[in-house]
């Protein structure tokens, strides 16, 4: 709550919040997100939410950017990407949210492998070793981030097609 105070002190447009629920615990958690978005409505900010915590993503968010090893591989509002993502990482992560109602579970996706040094990426796609759908230009060519529809973009050479 200090660290916050201390953001908006000055009362900025914009705010970058990294890992801002990081190692609280679950009353805490929902307490702060309850308190940025309070924060936001009432001060118009924009904010930055870096995080690892896809369940305040989605609650605080209105649009997304998906990352792996330092690239951005999906993007587009909160709703579509959760409800459904493209890119096999993106649905990979989106597996792996706790469900508190058992009945409600998905299938977790399991990748295979682990991924690649950021010393030593591999040519092509960075996660061609991981996908189930990968094939032999996912090795030679970076695919770029392309737009899929009027607020979606992926990188990735099959997904969207």
């Amino acid at each position: 709550r200090v660290g916050i105070a201390r953001a908006i002190i000055t009362e900025p447009q914009f705010v970058a919040l990294d890992e801002p629920t990081s190692s609280l615990d679950m009353s805490i958690r929902i307490h702060i997100i309850g308190l940025l978005k309070r924060l936001q409505e009432e001060l118009g900010m924009t904010y930055l939410f870096i995080s690892h915590d896809l369940s305040a993503v989605r609650n605080l968010c209105d649009r997304v950017l998906v990352m792996y090893l330092g690239r951005i591989i999906e993007g587009g509002p909160v709703d579509k990407i959760f409800e459904s993502p493209l890119h096999h990482y993106t649905q990979a992560l989106l597996s792996a949210i706790p469900i508190p109602e058992p009945g409600k579970r998905k299938g977790r996706i399991l990748l295979r492998g682990e991924p690649p040094s950021l010393f030593n990426l591999p040519q092509g796609c960075a996660f061609h070793e991981r996908c189930p759908d990968a094939e032999p230009l996912c090795r030679q060519e970076l695919p770029l981030l392309r737009k899929v529809s009027e607020d979606c973009w992926v990188a990735c050479h099959k997904a969207g097609k």
